[in-house]
Formats: structure tokens, sequence, C-alpha cells
């Protein structure tokens, strides 16, 4: 036991002078463990406590170290790590094939990246490159905190330290064609948008219905470039593989990421129509890094699309997504009703807002005390969000279920009695 504790205050220590000193303030603070191990939905500390891991920011829909992406990815480093970038790659062109025969119809050339936000800056360069140099957010998104994707991240707080070297962007509210219209009336021929089929960061936001199907037709109607970035929603999340199945519309630019590998190596995406790539056809060196498309990522890609398909986790995530939705709004209303704002969400992806950051912040603490690990939302810090695995067993379920009911019982306890 000794071992185990001066073995997490070492990290401790060592995050204080080598790593960053507000994130070891923070896992003080909270008393965070050190994590040693992962497998299926659980992540185990240096005590060999096991946490079901409801967070994660998205990534974890097929649990971790799912044994055929992992199984894939050691047979592929030990034949063939890394690529030369001069020799043709195999498995980056079938990862290719296989992301652009589940991406909505049309967008059918594929760019890796190692980020979502290094596909975010591809999508923006590539929007310029077909001369649409006004870019639109919205208000409250989040893209990335590199200097592209910051651009435009609709939260001030990211934007301001950075501001004399972010790129000019117009913020609409999200949800809200009217001032949109009125911006793409005004610049005709000259804008891109990019937007979230749900903001995740933000609080789980859903736009109303028909929004992005509004958006579409603006964007046909004053010759606008449309980036829809699935980084978070996408690949099974929300219940569709894509979210903009839902309103049944089709991007000109398509963002992966998260769940692109199972989890297991960094890795993302842009999918763009022929025509809207066309520059990047020409030439392929407007856009390059040295790690983006290695045969690792490639055979795990393939690996997770194969898994997708042929599991049908997309079916899964839709129906355990409905039980999931209508028993947290049953429990968190039963048990703490007075401090709960709104909860909502779809598929997998789930946002309970709190009152206040700080009874937000407890119900996280709360959660880690009953094994269950869930996210804060960067741009709605009042939003605890869940993305749970669709490979849950219903055991799993519901002990997640208990641990929320006996969470929200001493949230309840500890601000509504006192």
């Amino acid at each position: 036991m000794n071992e185990i504790k001066n073995s997490c205050t070492d990290t401790l220590n060592l995050y204080n002078t080598y790593v960053n000193k507000g994130w070891a303030k923070l896992a003080e603070l909270m008393n965070l463990p050190q994590e040693e191990k992962s497998a299926g939905v659980y992540i185990f500390d240096g005590e060999d406590n096991q946490y079901i891991n409801c967070g994660g920011y998205g990534v974890f829909l097929l649990g971790h170290c799912h044994e055929r992406i992992v199984r894939r990815v050691k047979k592929q480093l030990e034949k063939l790590p890394m690529s030369t970038k001069i020799f043709l790659n195999p498995e980056l062109a079938k990862a290719s094939k296989e992301l652009a025969n589940v991406a909505p119809p049309g967008l059918n050339n594929v760019l890796f990246t190692n980020s979502g936000a290094e596909a975010v800056e591809a999508s923006i360069k590539l929007a310029v490159l077909n001369n649409k140099t006004k870019i639109v957010a919205a208000k409250n998104g989040f893209h990335g905190k590199t200097l592209g994707a910051l651009s435009v991240t609709g939260r001030e707080k990211y934007r301001k330290p950075f501001k004399s070297l972010l790129t000019d962007v117009y913020f609409v509210e999200y949800g809200n064609v009217i001032t949109l219209e009125e911006y793409l009336w005004e610049n005709k021929g000259q804008c891109c948008i990019i937007l979230e089929p749900l903001q995740a960061e933000g609080g789980v936001r859903l736009p109303p219905s028909g929004y992005l199907r509004q958006v579409r037709e603006l964007c046909d109607q004053y010759g606008a470039l449309l980036i829809i970035d699935e980084i978070q929603t996408g690949l099974g999340r929300l219940g569709y593989w894509w979210g903009v199945e839902e309103e049944k519309i089709i991007p000109d630019i398509l963002l992966s990421g998260k769940i692109l590998s199972g989890g297991v190596v960094p890795v993302a995406a842009l999918i763009a129509k022929e025509e809207v790539f066309e520059a990047f056809n020409k030439n392929p060196l407007l856009h390059t890094s040295t790690y983006a498309g290695n045969p690792l990522a490639m055979v795990a890609v393939q690996e997770t699309i194969a898994i997708l398909k042929q599991d049908r986790i997309i079916d899964r995530a839709k129906l355990l997504g409905e039980t999931f939705g209508v028993t947290l709004k049953k429990i968190l209303y039963e048990c703490c009703p007075n401090l709960v704002e709104d909860i909502r969400g779809k598929g997998l992806l789930w946002g309970i807002e709190l009152k206040s950051e700080g009874i937000a912040g407890q119900f996280i603490l709360e959660l880690l005390k009953q094994k269950v690990i869930v996210s804060h939302s960067l741009n709605a810090h009042k939003v605890v969000r869940l993305t749970p695995p669709a490979t849950l067993e219903n055991d799993e379920l519901n002990f997640i279920f208990t641990a929320l009911q006996r969470a929200s019982m001493s949230l309840n306890e500890k601000y509504i009695k006192n």
C-alpha cells in the first residue's frame, strides 16, 4: 500500500516539476489516483480499484483496449509501424477507402491527421483554398485549441490570450439562422461555416429540429461552404453513423476523430467532396504531417470501422442511449430535483446541467467516489457530461445507475439539507 501511495506521490511531484503545476494542483485538490491500466469499460488505479469510464470526451465508444484493435496494432507494430512518406502506404489507402465508404454520400476524399484540432486546421485551409475566406462559427462551439482551431472556438475565455494571432471569425448564435443568413447575404460566395451537429463541450446543446437542414439550404443559396465537425459526435456516438444523418444533409467537409481508432491510437480525419478537395489533389504538399496516416493508426481505423459494422454498434448505441437517457432523468429528478436545471442528450452523449459550477464539480467528485468517471464541459462548467461505451453489459449499466442514484442523494444531502 505504501509503495502505491509513494508511486502516486512521485507522479504528482513529477507533474509539479516537469509537466504542469496547474494540473498537479487540481489532481491534489480532487485527490485523484493515478491510472495504471484499462480494459473493457474499466479504468484501474494503482490500488487496483476499477472505475467505469463514462468520460474520455467521447473517445471510448468501444471501451478500452478492444482486443481486436490491439491485436491488429501489435501485428502492425512488429511489421511496419511508421511509413517512409515516400513509398506508397497500403494501410493508408485501405483506411481511406473504409472511412469514405461509411461517410455520407459524395464525401470520397480523405485526409488523415493526428488530432481533431489538426483536422479543423486542415478544413479551414481547404476552405480558404476554395476562396471561402470569411469564416463563420457558432458561439459556445468547440473545435480545438491550436491557433486555427481556436479561431473558430466560440469561447472568448480561450481566445482572448491569443487574440492578435487569431483569424477573424464571425460568430452566430447556435440554432438561429436569422443572423447567419444576414451575414451570408452580405458576403455572398465568400463564406465557410463550421458547426457541430450537437455542441458537446458547449454543454450538450441540441439545435432546434431542422436547423442543420436550414443551414445547408442557406449555404447552397449564398454559395457558402459547410464544414460539419463530427469529431465527438460521429461514428455512432449519437446513435447514427453521423449526426448529420438525422436531417439527411451532406456537408462539403466532414471532420472525424475520437472514436476513429477505437481509443487506441491518436488519429482524426477530414473527409470532403472531390470538387472541394481539388486544391489538395493538385498540390498534396499544402497540408502534410510526418506522423499523419501512419500505419499503426491506419490499421486501428480499419479495425474500428469493421467492429462498428460487424457488432452493430450504431444500433446498440441508439437503443442503449434511449434507456440511458430515460433512466438518467428519472434518477436525477427523483433524487435531487432542486439541484438540476436540465438533462439533455442523444444516443450516448448526455449532459446534466446543475444549478451552479460548484454543484457540478461536487457531482463529479461524488461519482468518482462511486467509481464512475464522467467529464466536465469546457464551455459550460455547470454541465456534467456522460459518454458511456456502447459495449456496456446490463450489470455494468446497473452499476452506473446505482452510482448516479447514490451520488445524487449525497449531493442533495450536502446542498439542500444544509
